[in-house]
């Protein structure tokens, strides 16, 4: 049996693998030339379609969503271009075969990213929650600074920058806070009960005239809610900018305004009484900080 020479096969295979190598450089070069135009192309592209999309109304997303589209599709295009020369033998059909049994298993492996790619697509297309809408979402309270086809970005109120994947958005709810201009705001008032309430209602309601944050045009809704434990309570609810901080801003005032009201009108607003599980409801009283406790 003739004995075989592992060290000439082993040189042969390089041999072949290095002419080959050389014979596949031109056509390595021409695919390199390719990816550098559709580079190019890509980005020409991109700019003629910020351009068009500039003289719409589109909303920003929306615009990402088209720019994002058309770099997809020209480079995809110049990659198929590029593996058919350096594969001559593989023809667009059989690229296109190849990327669909492709898909399937790249599609298993990469599922979340896919699921964050098309819930981006349907975020950017629905007219909801646009950039710099101030949004509430599982734990984040911010606004919409950027939403990109796998992520949103949403700068919180306290400055920190959350990243919050766009299924996580689409697959909960997500509440929009500036979806309108105005919204709703309320505080509970409460007044002793030896006052008297049409009084304490007259007080309340002239406590909003002239403040500059409250929507004067919507009405101010003041209901007598319960019987609380030292106090009646109302339900004061009044509409200002939808914004958070003009909210904060707006309460302040109502409450600056209210209590200022009620004590021009000499309206108690009485302290809140402690439960005591054996003695009942035990008032709080003030403590004097002069004396030490013996």
């Amino acid at each position: 049996m003739p004995q075989v020479n592992y060290i000439d096969v082993l040189r042969a295979q390089l041999q072949g693998m290095i002419t080959g190598l050389v014979a596949l450089l031109p056509s390595m070069a021409i695919a390199l030339v390719v990816l550098a135009i559709t580079w190019v192309i890509a980005r020409f592209a991109v700019t003629i379609a910020d351009r068009l999309t500039a003289r719409t109304t589109l909303r920003a997303s929306l615009k990402q969503l088209v720019e994002t589209l058309v770099r997809l599709a020209i480079w995809v295009a110049g990659l198929m271009i590029a593996a058919t020369i350096l594969m001559p033998g593989l023809t667009p059909s059989n690229l296109v075969a190849g990327l669909g049994i492709g898909a399937v298993a790249i599609g298993f492996a990469f599922q979340d990213i896919f699921e964050n790619f098309l819930a981006g697509v349907l975020i950017m297309v629905r007219e909801k929650m646009h950039i710099d809408d101030i949004i509430e979402a599982e734990g984040f309270m911010g606004r919409v600074e950027r939403i990109t086809l796998r992520e949103t970005h949403i700068r919180q109120l306290s400055g920190e920058l959350a990243i919050v994947p766009n299924s996580t958005l689409f697959k909960n709810p997500v509440k929009i806070l500036t979806d309108e201009p105005i919204r709703r705001d309320e505080l509970m008032v409460g007044v002793a009960y030896d006052t008297d309430l049409d009084q304490a209602i007259t007080a309340i309601r002239g406590a909003f005239e002239g403040l500059g944050h409250v929507v004067q045009d919507k009405p101010i809704g003041i209901y007598a809610r319960e019987f609380g434990a030292s106090s009646i309570d109302f339900l004061v609810q009044w509409w200002t900018d939808s914004r958070p901080r003009n909210m904060r801003e707006t309460r302040t005032e109502v409450v600056l305004a209210i209590k200022k009201s009620l004590d021009a009108a000499c309206i108690e607003i009485p302290f809140p009484q402690v439960t005591n599980s054996f003695a009942g409801p035990v008032p709080l009283t003030k403590v004097d900080y002069n004396h030490e406790v013996e």
